[in-house]
């Protein structure tokens, strides 16, 4: 043990199981069909090996804002609200908790999580912290990188897939004071939640309340539902409706 404090908890943190929560992009990750095609171009060489002024390996990246796992920050849907360079970063650090729900969507795809369902998890471990991010785990990040997977699609051209309900988010957020929520899936309204409302109304919900959200997470199934802290991590760039993140948890 050292005579630092700091270096003495990072010791111990790593005698904990570190979990990867965001999944890997190339050229072929999928992303929303609405952004136009051709937003997509990473690692391009712009400065190769062999140039006589510098003998070094140079590239540019493109991609829209909400790609692969990502942050969504307030003004994505709320007009007027925070972009990412409001946030800092202590604001990105967060107790984490995990609500399972895969035996729900098991049966119904278009599962969307009750407050039912929270209270649940609540009774079993415990009430959600002040300031948590909670995760809705479904398992739909086992079928990255499939879009049609991904969307649920049928031969109709419907998309299915589990997500929040609105009564859940205001229960997180109203009676809990969460900081953030995440989930597996594209977007953070049930299919049938949102084909209700003609709008995805959990998103527009969360981002007005200017509060967090990371989608398509991925591993919450090797994190504790309870005792866990996630982090979040993204490119410093300002002006920002969302960035791709690095994200990961920290779990017994």
């Amino acid at each position: 043990m050292s005579d630092y404090k700091l270096w003495n908890a990072l010791e111990e943190a790593k005698t904990y199981k570190w979990v990867e929560l965001s999944h890997s992009l190339n050229n072929k990750s999928p992303y929303w069909s609405g952004i136009p095609s051709g937003s997509v171009e990473l690692s391009k060489t712009v400065w190769d090996w062999g140039k006589p002024e510098l003998e070094c390996l140079i590239q540019t990246f493109k991609f829209p804002g909400q790609f692969g796992t990502h942050i969504d920050f307030p003004g994505h849907f709320a007009k007027g609200k925070d972009l990412s360079e409001k946030y800092d970063v202590n604001d990105l650090i967060f107790p984490l908790v995990v609500i399972d729900i895969t035996e729900k969507v098991k049966e119904n795809i278009r599962y969307a999580v009750t407050v039912e369902d929270i209270k649940a998890y609540e009774e079993k471990y415990g009430p959600i912290p002040d300031g948590a991010f909670v995760a809705l785990r479904t398992d739909w990040y086992k079928r990255w990188p499939d879009i049609d997977a991904l969307s649920g699609l049928k031969e109709d051209g419907s998309e299915n897939f589990p997500g929040w309900s609105l009564e859940a988010l205001e229960y997180i957020y109203k009676v809990r004071n969460a900081a953030a929520n995440g989930h597996e899936t594209l977007d953070t309204d049930s299919s049938a939640v949102a084909e209700a409302h003609g709008d995805l109304v959990c998103e527009r919900y969360v981002l007005e309340q200017e509060k967090l959200q990371v989608e398509l997470l991925k591993n919450l199934d090797q994190v504790q539902p309870a005792g866990a802290v996630i982090i979040v991590s993204y490119p410093r760039i300002e002006g920002a409706t969302g960035l791709p993140a690095r994200v990961w948890a920290i779990t017994e």
